[in-house]
């Protein structure tokens, strides 16, 4: 079948720099994370880092940088003496746009939060605080290093530095976990007045200590029940579901995930980072990914990108329905064309079946319905 095709376009532009030291590895982690030696050589990795970005340059492509997210790992294991140095070197090699959103992962353990008013000064201006849950017994089941009430005090430090946007990632299905005490996770994340909360289900993934010796999770019933009630408390206290497991009130999405899944564009760069750029020139859109282990990232006699490949035009589609399908607000047609080099009429095809089996609104726009959002995986097979 011959394909149907569009101009591509430059979407807009993130950055994404990865930190890969933990205090100590979560059982449920599948992330490249590391646990941090005695002293962290900070120095050496802000300048991996800049010199990274410095052999990816030629993607930019005269694009301003949109947002940047520090993820991790533990970015806020880094002092503020290296966060310094870092955006300094960040902008004598990128444009960043006027409303740039800068985004850190922080733990809550307070030697930690203590930097929070450092990282605000320097133009960070948002923070996603790894709660994970507000029961001290779940949270020496899940690995964590704080407490529940080092968790409230982190987010009091958050606010009282300057910060009025910061998520709160909360898990539930949690091992022993029944409908009361998830919502009870919920009701103290609400309190603390959050502008986004990333509420997501405990998933066993391989290559964890939670997959060689899996804990007994809650019964589907009880997950099911967690879900709608849950779901329900977020969105009477004005968080707005844009996207499976990200709420947040009004004008507080997070726009570098946004960027994501609508299928823009991202440098990566840290040990293990991934990005996605497109080259609309040469009618490719390549992915790369970069050395996984510190030790080797930090080398500076091997090569950062371990791998580039281009997104083959026949698996255009099926990618960017794996992100679009993400967000409950909908993404116009014309994002897809601009973004994949393939047509409206193309998108439309491949959407049929999926409108014809209830699992897509037949509008203007490439929206999941009710249904869709329940059958996520059966609606994606409806693009193989």
């Amino acid at each position: 079948m011959t394909l149907s095709t569009s101009s591509l376009q430059l979407p807009p532009l993130a950055l994404y720099i990865h930190v890969p030291w933990c205090v100590r590895k979560c059982p449920y982690c599948d992330f490249n994370s590391h646990q941090a030696p005695a002293s962290l050589p900070e120095q050496d990795y802000v300048q991996a880092l800049l010199d990274d970005l410095r052999g990816d340059a030629h993607w930019v492509q005269g694009r301003k940088i949109e947002s940047i997210f520090i993820g991790g790992g533990t970015p806020s294991m880094l002092s503020v003496q290296a966060y310094e140095d870092l955006f300094s070197g960040l902008k004598q090699q990128l444009d960043f746009a006027a409303d740039i959103e800068i985004t850190l992962e922080a733990n809550p353990g307070t030697f930690e939060a203590e930097k929070f008013a450092g990282y605000r000064k320097l133009g960070i201006n948002r923070l996603s605080i790894g709660i994970q849950s507000f029961q001290d017994p779940q949270l020496k089941k899940l690995g964590r290093i704080h407490s529940a009430q080092q968790a409230t005090a982190a987010v009091q430090m958050a606010i009282d530095a300057g910060f009025d946007n910061f998520n709160l990632d909360l898990m539930h299905g949690l091992p022993g976990q029944d409908l009361a005490l998830a919502l009870s996770d919920l009701r103290q994340a609400i309190a603390l007045k959050p502008s986004h909360i990333s509420w997501y289900q405990l998933t066993i993934e391989p290559n964890t200590e939670y997959f060689k010796y899996p804990p007994k999770l809650p019964q589907d019933e009880t997950l099911w029940d967690i879900q709608e009630a849950g779901q329900a408390l977020l969105a009477e206290h004005g968080f707005q579901q844009y996207e499976i497991s990200a709420y947040a009130q009004e004008q507080r999405q997070a726009r570098h995930n946004i960027n994501y899944w609508q299928f823009g564009d991202y440098l990566g760069i840290g040990a293990g980072a991934h990005g996605k750029i497109t080259l609309p020139n040469d009618n490719k859109i390549v992915r790369s990914n970069k050395t996984r282990l510190p030790k080797d990232y930090l080398n500076r006699a091997k090569i950062h990108s371990v791998n580039v490949s281009d997104i083959e035009m026949t698996d255009r589609d099926l990618e960017f329905f794996m992100n679009a399908l993400r967000l409950y607000q909908g993404t116009p047609f014309h994002v897809f064309a601009e973004r994949t080099g393939l047509s409206t009429a193309h998108c439309r095809e491949k959407m049929a079946n999926a409108i014809e089996a209830g699992l897509l609104e037949d509008g203007q726009e490439i929206k999941t319905t009710a249904k869709g959002r329940l059958f996520l995986n059966e609606l994606l097979e409806k693009f193989l």
